[in-house]
């Protein structure tokens, strides 16, 4: 019998940020699969007030994509740094759009 891989947690942070919302990252290692070429499977989310505002997954049977508000939308997965930079970015354009802009 071969022995089967589980998936591992390789990261999985859950912050506060300034403006008390919620940033979580949550990704595995996981045996590379037809769905999960790269091996891993991941969950990044932004939540505002309780709800999900951004996010990006790989969710069974979906594969790669982000949502923004009700929006979902492929996303082309190139390496776990650039999924975290995209991330991250779409956050700090999110604070700028919904923070910054009511300030003026």
């Amino acid at each position: 019998m071969i022995p089967t891989m589980r998936a591992k947690i390789v990261k999985h942070d859950k912050i506060t940020d300034e403006l008390g919302n919620t940033v979580e990252i949550k990704i595995w290692a996981v045996p590379p699969t037809p769905d999960k070429p790269d091996g891993y499977k991941y969950s990044l989310v932004y939540i505002v007030n309780g709800q999900r505002v951004l996010g990006y997954d790989n969710a069974e049977g979906k594969g790669h994509h982000r949502h923004s508000g009700a929006l979902e939308e492929a996303y082309k997965f190139k390496s776990l740094k650039k999924l975290s930079d995209d991330f991250i970015k779409d956050i700090e354009n999110y604070k700028r759009r919904f923070y910054e802009d009511k300030k003026s």
